[in-house]
């Protein structure tokens, strides 16, 4: 059903609101995130909608997961459908594919750039905004009438900065006048200054709903990310009140579901807005307790003994009196969701991947998590990279960099503690991208190693990830061999596709793991070979981005383009956790 139709049925007293996921990067997570989808789906969402990657890199996966939802699930789907990347006959192809998929909705977007491309190009001269998309879509007599269309705004501006407030809001009027049914919005977490931006957009003449974007706070170093990547403005008193509890990561995430809950309710509360677009980051938890605590999920219905009429002379008989009786079909179901709302709304915290799907990857650490895991893998809100060619010439193009294209955020205190070793790679030609130091045991509220709940004890092994060019490669194999000991494993991988390591096929490396009481142990980031490839992937991606913010032919981008080309990506763990200066030793110590 068409999203500006059931909202416009809508007549519940509390807002309703959607629920916003991404495709995975691996299989074994986008097999996981499907339940996830249909536990949060008994939560009655008005529907839920599905990201589309930067470069259009995810749009198979996108489809896919799209046209599960709407059609195995029943659930009202709203798939984003971007511009770039899109060959001629791509839109018509994706578009099909959606109304074959029985998908009536779609969220036009303009998307960012794939990786590897100048400023914003479009492949598809057609399609240079998503404006383009939505006149195109209504004027096609194969789309007009079976597609409702949605469209993006930035109450805070757009993070390109390409035009001034009232430019956005005359984009915004172009949008909706030629055709979009309804607005979803940035997310934000200033509640005062997106009521000026409604109260402005309707001062425009814009009528069709405004959905306001929501995410939870998931873990301090994650919020701080994606406040960097969104260009979301975050109020002082936000970040006063995460200063003194940053370091433990279940007070966080109480505080990011207490935050949202105040955002939301006074957004409502003046009655303009009727709904809320959750961005749950493919985790459920905090957009569930979220829900529960402004009392919008209902409560499980109150069970009375009532008798099942095998036979309709009973159901007949029994007519005047239809809250003792109940039909086989009525009572399965009404069982069937009475025990799913109880799992779904009171999940055993903690438990095991395998005991309760809905909490085991709660607390995402380190640079992706499991890669079993739906939250597998970083992106940005509308599922960009959310990287542009200013921040990148800004911040990335003199020597001394405080961030780079592989980590947005400055060096962490934990990663200064292991500063002096990751000198000495750099000095050897070995440039380091990723690393984390030996912990044996830390308190969980420790400043610069904890994380997770108080109350528990954080562990690590030596880990780090360069890359190199070949000879040194093989040095490291050689060294490895002859005396790893079996206490060192590593991967290592190139552009061309080849994958060396001595890790068996089937092995994992829990490389960060915690104790919590009541809890079963906690691994939060798993090093194996698809995780490692999946990353691998994108990391070369990312050395074609950066060289693609300078001229073609400078020197800048020819070095940039010679380590893409030329370098392997060498991932190394150490598993003596026990011993903090084991991985840098044995690495450093003596000749390769």
């Amino acid at each position: 059903m068409k999203l500006s139709d059931k909202i416009a049925a809508y007549n519940s007293s509390r807002p309703f609101y959607t629920f916003e996921f991404f495709p995975p990067r691996t299989d074994q997570g986008f097999e996981n995130l499907i339940p996830r989808i249909s536990r949060l789906s008994t939560l009655n969402p008005l529907a839920i909608s599905v990201t589309w990657g930067a470069g259009g890199s995810t749009r198979e996966r996108s489809i896919d997961l799209a046209g599960l939802t709407q059609s195995d699930y029943g659930i009202d789907t709203v798939l984003h459908l971007t511009c770039t990347n899109m060959l001629p006959g791509m839109v018509d192809d994706a578009l099909r594919a959606a109304k074959v998929r029985g998908i009536q909705n779609v969220l036009a977007l303009r998307g960012d750039p794939s990786r590897g491309t100048e400023h914003w190009t479009p492949v598809d001269s057609q399609f240079t905004r998503g404006i383009d998309l939505v006149k195109y879509i209504r004027s096609s007599p194969e789309f007009s009438s079976h597609f409702c269309i949605g469209v993006a705004a930035y109450p805070e501006g757009h993070p390109d900065r390409e035009t001034d407030e009232d430019g956005s809001l005359n984009v915004l009027k172009e949008k909706v006048d030629a055709g979009a049914d309804f607005i979803v919005t940035q997310l934000f977490y200033d509640a005062d200054p997106f009521l000026e931006w409604v109260d402005k957009v309707r001062a425009k003449g814009i009528t069709v709903p405004i959905i306001p974007g929501v995410m939870p706070i998931q873990t301090y170093s994650s919020f701080l990310r994606l406040i960097k990547l969104c260009g979301v403005k975050v109020p002082p008193s936000v970040m006063a009140a995460m200063e003194p509890i940053c370091h433990d990561d279940q007070l966080v995430k109480d505080y990011g579901v207490g935050l949202a809950v105040d955002i939301i309710r006074k957004i409502t509360s003046t009655g303009t807005i009727k709904g809320i677009h959750f961005c749950t980051l493919n985790l459920e938890k905090s957009v569930q307790l979220v829900i529960e605590k402004l009392q919008w999920a209902g409560s499980s219905p109150t069970m009375k003994n009532r008798l099942i009429a095998a036979r309709p002379m009973i159901h007949v008989q029994l007519t005047n009196s239809s809250d003792l009786v109940i039909d086989p079909t009525t009572a399965t179901n009404t069982a069937t969701s009475a025990l799913t709302f109880k799992q779904t709304l009171d999940p055993d915290p903690g438990r095991g991947e395998l005991n309760n799907a809905a909490t085991w990857d709660d607390f995402p650490n380190g640079r992706f998590g499991d890669y079993k895991s739906p939250a597998f893998g970083a992106q940005d809100q509308w599922g960009g990279s959310g990287l542009s060619q200013y921040e990148g010439l800004s911040e990335w193009g003199h020597p001394k960099m405080s961030s780079s294209p592989f980590s947005s955020l400055p060096l962490s205190p934990e990663s200064l503690t292991i500063l002096p070793h990751l000198e000495q790679l750099t000095k050897r030609g070995w440039w380091t991208i990723s690393s984390q130091p030996a912990v044996d045991g830390a308190c969980s509220t420790d400043e610069v190693f904890g994380w997770g709940p108080r109350g528990g004890y954080v562990y690590q092994k030596g880990f780090v990830e360069f890359f190199v060019e070949e000879q040194d490669l093989e040095k490291i194999e050689k060294k490895i061999k002859e005396k790893g000991q079996g206490w060192v494993h590593y991967f290592a991988g190139n552009l061309q596709g080849e994958c060396r390591s001595n890790v068996p096929d089937d092995g994992r490396n829990a490389v960060t793991w915690g104790m919590f009481p009541g809890q079963e142990i906690t691994q939060t980031t798993i090093i194996e070979r698809e995780s490692f490839l999946t990353w691998k992937d994108e990391a070369f991606s990312i050395w074609a981005e950066w060289a693609s913010f300078y001229p073609p032919g400078s020197e800048e981008r020819e070095l940039l383009n010679s380590v893409r080309m030329e370098r392997w990506l060498v991932s190394i763990v150490h598993h003596d956790y026990k011993r903090p200066d084991a991985l840098w030793t044995f690495l450093l110590d003596g000749e390769l």
